[in-house]
């Protein structure tokens, strides 16, 4: 995954081959990502996983006509091919009065708000793997939980990105962590399931591994046993 810099320069590459083809306008989006999850189920390491993925976007305009393309490879020569495939589309694409950017003294000039989206924080597999076990062991914990449909936790970062021929080129980053248990209740025809589940953007807002374990147990006996409503 590309950090933001590294994202608006690919984008100013894949902007450069879009009008050496001839564009008359276009814009270019970057989009990666990546994320570790983990579950267990009954004290054991079920599953870990890892994901990551990244892609450009190329929209090309020629006069009111325009077509898109994407690309994994993000190479200079996989970028140029991509934008000559998109303005051949659009020579062939019928024309869109609404089609087109936005004006240059309509975009946003200078740096973009600082949201406060990423922590820069990033939890090994191990320390995932813990907090899924915690979450499993509370929940397990809570009297008349009878099984378990297990625990997990995960954590991601994304880096989103955009620049337009007409000037504008900004980006962010951001990560995100998950944490979640799910516990059966009862016996027989009796079973009742329900979970709980926490997420944030930065790590140290994520609700102790314990009590979402067992707010999840607790709110999976409290379906035992309903009454009936009288009409």
């Amino acid at each position: 995954m590309l950090t933001v810099p590294q994202a608006l320069d690919r984008l100013d590459s894949a902007l450069a081959a879009a009008k050496a083809a001839g564009a008359d306008t276009a814009d270019a989006l970057y989009v990666g990502d990546g994320s570790t999850s983990v579950s267990v189920r009954l004290g054991k390491l079920e599953d870990i996983g890892r994901s990551e993925g990244e892609e450009i976007g190329i929209r090309v305009f020629i006069g009111q006509k325009s077509a898109s393309v994407s690309s994994s490879d993000l190479s200079p020569a996989a970028l140029a091919v991509a934008a000559e495939r998109a303005v051949a589309m659009a020579r062939l694409a019928p024309e869109d009065k609404w089609a087109g950017l936005a004006a240059a003294d309509l975009l946003l000039r200078g740096a973009l708000a600082d949201l406060d989206l990423d922590d820069g924080q990033g939890p090994s597999a191990e320390a995932l793997r813990d907090m899924a076990l915690a979450a499993e062991d509370a929940a397990r914990a809570v009297d008349g939980v009878t099984n378990s449909e297990g625990g997990g936790a995960s954590a991601g970062g994304a880096v989103t990105a955009l620049a337009t021929s007409t000037g504008f080129r900004g980006g962010k980053k951001s990560t995100s962590y998950g944490s979640s248990a799910s516990v059966l209740a009862g016996t027989g025809g009796d079973m009742q399931r329900d979970y709980a589940w926490h997420s944030a953007r930065h790590f140290a807002d994520l609700e102790d591994a314990a009590t979402i374990g067992t707010r999840a147990g607790h709110r999976r006996v409290r379906r035992l046993n309903p009454l009936k409503l009288g009409t």
